[in-house]
């Protein structure tokens, strides 16, 4: 079982930059995709990012160039580097992951474990 909790979040000015982290728990956290998705107010939760366990990244079109996922699989621990935020960036991250698979890795719904959130506020 793996339990992921986000750190990181908090209030910038347009322009400004975060670092958020998701610790996991778990011993087979090298095995795991990992993503990031937000959710806006009055918005369905988007896909943000995506670390898959195979090594491979991916993005949403909006924050490409601006953010940046990595991950260090000693801490068991990933990361969402974002930089040039802007207000429409305003929202609550999540961290989330799931075993092995390939597929789907934009869907929220195919995702098993998930963070509790942490707030980015964007103000300009």
């Amino acid at each position: 079982q793996v339990q992921l909790v986000e750190s990181g979040g908090g209030l910038v000015q347009a322009g400004g930059s975060l670092r958020l982290s998701c610790a996991a728990s778990g011993r087979t956290f090298s095995a795991y995709t990992m993503g990031w998705f937000r959710q806006a107010p009055g918005k369905e939760r988007e896909f943000v990012a995506v670390f898959t366990y195979s090594g491979t990244t991916d993005y949403t079109d909006s924050v490409k160039g601006r953010f940046t996922i990595s991950r260090n699989n000693a801490k068991n621990t990933v990361y969402l580097q974002m930089n040039s935020l802007n207000p429409e960036d305003t929202a609550v991250y999540y961290c989330a992951g799931r075993r092995y698979s390939v597929t789907g890795l934009h869907i929220p719904g195919t995702y098993d474990y998930w963070g509790q959130g942490t707030q980015v506020t964007v103000s300009s």
